[in-house]
């Protein structure tokens, strides 16, 4: 596994939201993270060279965290407003941070199911 090397990745605290609220269990909000951290990863190892192939990357991330839902229920806890709000702006984030400033929004996550 390769470092970030972006200082606002590094200097940056993933889903603060939901690692502050008792609703998300902890382990779960850490596979949130490794997920948004692999996005940056692939975002520096592929070096994307436009939107579509950076959409590529943030549905695959997407879609892994659709995947993850059936365990946050099992944990009496949901995908929902604070969470989502939280992914999506996460995902903006990484991509501004490498400057993918007119990536839009709702693009990055259009896969999801949450």
């Amino acid at each position: 596994m390769m470092s970030i090397q972006n200082p606002q990745i590094q200097s940056y605290a993933f889903l603060q939201e939901m690692y502050d609220d008792d609703y998300y269990p902890t382990f779960l909000v850490d596979k949130c993270k490794a997920i948004f951290l692999n996005v940056c990863e692939r975002i520096e190892q592929e070096k994307p060279q436009n939107l579509d192939e950076l959409y590529a990357i943030t549905h695959e991330a997407t879609e892994q965290i659709n995947d993850l839902q059936n365990e946050f229920d099992e944990n009496d806890s949901e995908i929902e407003t604070v969470a989502r709000d939280c992914f999506g702006e996460t995902m903006e984030f990484i991509a501004q941070a490498y400057g993918f400033d007119d990536a839009d929004g709702e693009e990055l996550i259009a896969p999801r199911d949450w």
